[in-house]
């Protein structure tokens, strides 16, 4: 051992300085900083609550040790290291990870040696971690696939692009794919509070931030926490301590990290997001966001020669015969561009722009895509003989006999077929009335009716018109949805139009969302449930049936579904269970975005007690959808009107009607589920539910019903809750019942129209 003499000066003692005066984190720096602060448990990972809240599939698949093979995809920084490494706390797997990077076929092939060894003798399953997934090339993904397929391995594939491009197909299909999203502000100032107070970071030492310091980083790193805490890191460990205390100003902060940094990769999936973002905003006229776009093309480095080629697409695509001059202006900043270069030549990107997103719209030219389905689709297409080429040895065929020549006719123009005979009358291009095209349509609309007027017999068919809904990025797609979607639409069809009706109106008006968590209460069968099973294939469905008999059918139907698309199902006594629920016993955290009830409010003394229990369900900070179906008996139909059915009003009517319907009316008003949604509208403002707004929507169902004898005779049995005899307490007359009975007997064996109505109840809870 060689001892260093206390009485010299070299580096040791300039390390030391540097140890005790300038940064005494030094001590630290073994592993970043980023590295040491990963988390370990899903209640220390920040982020993705989309798919890690509470309830939600993935994070219940992690908890129970049921994770499948699975794809995350999204920007650096958004914790898939992190969340596979996580999932591995949490399971009984061995966990091996691969940088695609750095390991090859040879590398696949020992660790799924040792992974089937591991199966084999040890019954124990693994975890292959695979990160940057996307570098592999074909045959490294075709080499995991038969150990995927079978099961020797669950793949966990992390990936910054676009599975869909990148990522072998086969391994798609068979792999659950989760999309990871940016870190919004909140959740970068977690990260940055956590790394203060941890004792593998700064717990030790007094650090102060300043506001615009702070404010600084979190614009800058775009949502990335590792950028965030390589920032920290690099502020702290260059920052001299003075008087036991460091702070770190927005000039150290600017310095630690200089430029925003840009998700934009010009062959990956950015790229192609934010030149889409870029065509868009043009095509809806918007010029401030197509500069903000192509700002951000141009900042990050895409080629102007790129840019170029799509604006001179839109300029024919988008534009088009709406403005005439539009390509025009294009091609010459494309050529003025060439000939300027950069950085000038931004004022010909924006020129162009600005021209593309402003000018007048018409995508007329699309047309020519619909001319070329019915050319691959079409098998009688030959060209009409009078348009045949006749300049050759045509004219002894006949080919071009009869063929018009419309500069010589009036206006240069005759009417004359030119397509195949099966696509007469076919409208290929349907001009818009924008811009210079308006008057081109008047022209060709005139032309048209009257070249039609000769050419269709009976009218012309007009032509289809494709719907596009807006789209909600999921953030996920499961390899079982096809079992799914089939399955649900066979529990779904089980049941009468009446409810499906009432089903349909509900989920329609809940817009679900595949992150949602949904509470079906008075689940019954499933109608609502199975339903939205469908749509939460990132969340999930918890069910309170009312019977043991219910709860047991759902679950024997829901053994047909892989277990992540289960829904949760518990019955028993209700007011107690939902106590437990809104209590978060047995899943904490849990927070529900939708809530579904049938038949919930239908007994108005129930009123204060049901409503007060759905207020203990909703969360704090946490908007909760409620949409609540009731059958409505003010709105039902009275047996009255299947006798005056022609006669609905109370003007002319005779005394037997109105005497008719008063005593129905006082039979209903006598019913604890009879009420006037007013009276509900006030029950529900008068609680303690935080509620904005209530909407109400009546849905009417019709349906033909037989009047049999043996309904007829119920109506009208001796009993005391008969119909009649119901009748009779408010309308004693004799006269007056002899007339009902003999009305009654008269509709016996006919089939009339029944209608009955639904009240829809929908409104938003926040706390």
């Amino acid at each position: 051992m060689i001892k260093k003499d206390s009485s010299e000066t070299s580096l040791f003692d300039g390390s030391l300085y540097l140890k005790q005066n300038t940064s005494p984190r030094l001590a630290k720096r073994s592993r970043p900083l980023a590295e040491r602060l990963r988390p370990k448990n899903l209640s220390d990972y920040v982020g993705q609550k989309h798919i890690l809240a509470p309830g939600r599939l993935l994070r219940r698949a992690i908890e129970a040790d049921q994770v499948r093979s699975l794809i995350l995809y999204g920007p650096p920084g958004t914790g898939k290291t992190t969340l596979a490494r996580v999932i591995a706390e949490y399971s009984n797997s061995s966990f091996i990870a691969l940088n695609a990077v750095l390991s090859g076929v040879k590398a696949i092939r020992e660790e799924v040696a040792a992974a089937e060894q591991r199966l084999t003798r040890f019954d124990q399953a693994t975890l292959l971690f695979i990160d940057e997934i996307h570098r592999f090339n074909q045959s490294q993904q075709d080499a995991l696939l038969p150990w995927v397929e079978r099961g020797v391995v669950t793949l966990i594939g992390a990936t910054t692009e676009n599975p869909y491009f990148e990522v072998n197909n086969a391994l798609n299909s068979r792999s659950h794919i989760f999309q990871l999203k940016a870190l919004d502000q909140p959740e970068l100032r977690e990260v940055i509070e956590r790394a203060l107070h941890h004792p593998d970071a700064y717990a030790e030492f007094n650090i102060t931030i300043k506001p615009e310091a702070l404010n600084h980083w979190l614009d800058v790193v775009n949502g990335d926490a590792r950028s965030l805490l390589n920032a920290l890191e690099l502020a702290v460990e260059s920052s001299p301590m003075v008087n036991g205390e460091l702070t770190i100003d927005l000039e150290t902060a600017e310095a630690s990290i200089q430029e925003r940094a840009v998700l934009y990769d010009r062959e990956g999936d950015a790229h192609f997001d934010t030149m889409s973002a870029y065509i868009k905003s043009m095509r809806g006229s918007d010029p401030d966001a197509s500069l903000y776009w192509l700002a951000k093309m141009v900042y990050a480095g895409e080629p102007p020669r790129n840019i170029f080629r799509r604006l001179l697409i839109f300029a024919s695509e988008d534009v088009g015969l709406a403005w005439l001059k539009g390509i025009s202006i294009v091609e010459a900043c494309a050529a003025a561009f060439d000939r300027v270069g950069m950085p000038e030549g931004r004022f010909h990107l924006a020129q162009a722009t600005l021209a593309m997103a402003t000018a007048p719209k018409s995508n007329s030219t699309m047309g020519f895509f619909d001319a070329l389905a019915s050319v691959k689709s079409e098998t009688h297409d030959k060209v009409p003989n009078h348009l045949k080429d006749a300049h050759r040895d045509g004219k002894e065929f006949g080919h071009g006999k009869e063929y018009l020549y419309p500069h010589a006719y009036q206006n240069h123009w005759v009417a004359q077929d030119y397509l195949p005979e099966a696509l007469k009358g076919k409208i290929f291009y349907q001009p818009s009335q924008q811009g210079d095209e308006a008057q081109i349509e008047l022209r060709v609309r005139a032309l048209r009716e009257a070249q039609l007027e000769g050419v269709m017999s009976g009218g012309a068919g007009d032509p289809l018109l494709n719907q596009h809904s807006k789209s909600i990025e999921n953030m996920s797609v499961s390899p079982h949805l096809k079992q799914l979607e089939q399955w649900v639409e066979r529990a779904m069809g089980q049941v009468s139009d009446e409810l499906a009706l009432v089903r349909n109106h509900v989920i329609t008006i809940a817009k679900l969302k595949r992150s949602d968590l949904v509470l079906d209460l008075n689940a019954g069968a499933g109608l609502l449930t199975w339903p939205a099973t469908r749509y939460t294939v990132e969340g999930g469905v918890w069910s309170y049936c009312v019977h043991r008999s219910e709860a047991e059918s759902m679950s024997a139907l829901a053994q047909e579904l892989p277990w992540a698309h289960q829904p949760q199902i518990f019955y028993g006594d209700f007011n107690q269970d939902i106590q437990k629920l809104a209590k978060q016993e047995d899943f904490p955290g849990l927070k529900f975005d939708q809530i579904f009830a049938r038949s919930f409010l239908n007994d108005r003394e129930q009123w204060t007690y049901r409503i007060n229990l759905l207020s203990k369900l909703v969360a704090s900070h946490h908007t909760t959808k409620v949409t609540i179906a009731e059958p409505y008996l003010l709105g039902a139909q009275r047996l009255s009107s299947l006798i005056f059915k022609d006669r609905q009003d109370h003007i002319g009517v005779t005394d037997l009607q109105r005497e008719w319907r008063n005593a129905e009316s006082s039979i209903y008003q006598k019913l604890k589920h009879y009420w006037h949604q007013d009276d509900l509208l006030k029950a529900l403002k008068h609680s303690d539910l935080p509620i904005n707004s209530v909407q109400f929507e009546k849905v009417n169902f019709e349906r033909k019903v037989r009047v049999s004898s043996e309904r007829i005779k119920a109506w009208l049995s001796t009993s005391h809750d008969s119909y009649i005899s119901q009748i009779k307490q408010s309308l004693p007359d004799s006269e007056y019942l002899n007339l009902i009975h003999h009305h009654l007997l008269h509709i016996a064996g006919q089939k009339v129209n029944w209608r009955v109505t639904w009240l829809i109840i929908h409104f938003d809870l926040e706390l």
